[in-house]
């Protein structure tokens, strides 16, 4: 897909749900060969502007995630990639069993889409936080695991995914900063190094990439040199890069997800079973539902701030 230098920034800035829809769009226009699918979310998937141009291409089951499966399953039954959308918790959890047969076992090329995953449904509290689901996903087999960081690498992400022939869970977390600016290469498996330093390796996914931009700054001026890591593929990990990090003093995983079974606990697998394990910090959200309230709010409560990812960070770097 040609990204011009124009829509770069724009993409960039955009919020998650605008930029997947605007991602939709383009890529149809260039290659008309998918479905996209919706649980009665498509405003609110940012795909208002592709259904009512190309209705023909797009299916709303209504609210019946585990429909929305089924069907993606016979439409994508002779390997026609479908994109279907839902809100993170329901279509991880809800249609966990659909998933599990349709993309799992039965390998179909379908591309489910967790929206509003994280805490991006902040005022909308626990019922639709999407905590759990990267744990949830990463027990299916075969599946693969996308959580892009921002608006420019979701366009590439859905490209990427479209082209893969297989079972993707695509993960869209809270917040519009801005990490890409320019072009860039993406590639599925593969991380990107966003900042190299020497100590402290800070390993994120998703939208709090930009939080650990931030406390990697914070933390230079302390004395604390810092590489920060997109890992935006959860399965299969990037064990190049995971690898390469193994002489740093700390390895600090940041995600907007439970500690329990996320990119923390795959990371700490991942190293448990190596030669040498380096000592390990999971910086995510603890054993419990947050209170609703704004995003900043629940990014504070949960320690996911810059400040906070500092201030942890050196709790445990300065006393070891």
């Amino acid at each position: 897909m040609e990204i011009k230098k124009s829509e770069i920034k724009r993409w960039a800035a955009m919020g998650p749900r605008a930029a997947f829809g605007m991602g939709i769009l383009k890529l149809y226009e260039e290659e008309p060969d998918f479905f996209v699918m919706s649980a009665d979310l498509g405003s609110s998937s940012g795909l208002a502007r592709f259904y009512s141009k190309y209705p023909e291409s797009f299916v709303n089951v209504g609210i019946a995630e585990q429909n929305l499966i089924g069907v993606a399953a016979g439409l994508a039954k002779d390997g026609t990639p479908v994109f279907a959308t839902s809100f993170a918790p329901f279509i991880s959890m809800r249609a966990g069993e659909q998933i599990r047969m349709n993309m799992g076992y039965m390998h179909l090329n379908i591309k489910a889409v967790g929206l509003g995953s994280g805490l991006a449904m902040n005022t909308l509290g626990a019922s639709h936080f999407g905590l759990e689901d990267i744990a949830v996903m990463r027990t299916i087999p075969g599946m693969t695991i996308l959580c892009p960081s921002d608006g420019l690498q979701i366009v590439k992400c859905i490209e990427a995914s479209k082209h893969y022939n297989g079972p993707v869970y695509i993960r869209l977390s809270g917040g519009s900063d801005i990490i890409y600016d320019d072009n860039f290469n993406y590639e599925i498996g593969k991380s990107i190094i966003l900042k190299r330093g020497n100590k402290v390796a800070l390993v994120g996914a998703g939208s709090v990439v930009s939080q650990a931009l931030k406390a990697a700054d914070m933390l230079e001026k302390q004395g604390i040199s810092c590489t920060v890591v997109d890992m935006h593929t959860l399965k299969p990990l990037d064990e190049d890069t995971l690898n390469s990090l193994i002489e740093y003093e700390l390895i600090v995983t940041i995600e907007e997800h439970t500690i329990i079974g996320g990119l923390g606990s795959a990371v700490a697998e991942y190293y448990a079973c190596g030669g040498k394990r380096p000592r390990q910090v999971m910086i995510g959200i603890n054993d419990f539902y947050p209170h609703p309230g704004s995003y900043e709010y629940l990014l504070n409560e949960c320690g996911l701030t810059p400040e906070k990812i500092t201030e942890r960070v050196m709790e445990v770097y300065v006393g070891k």
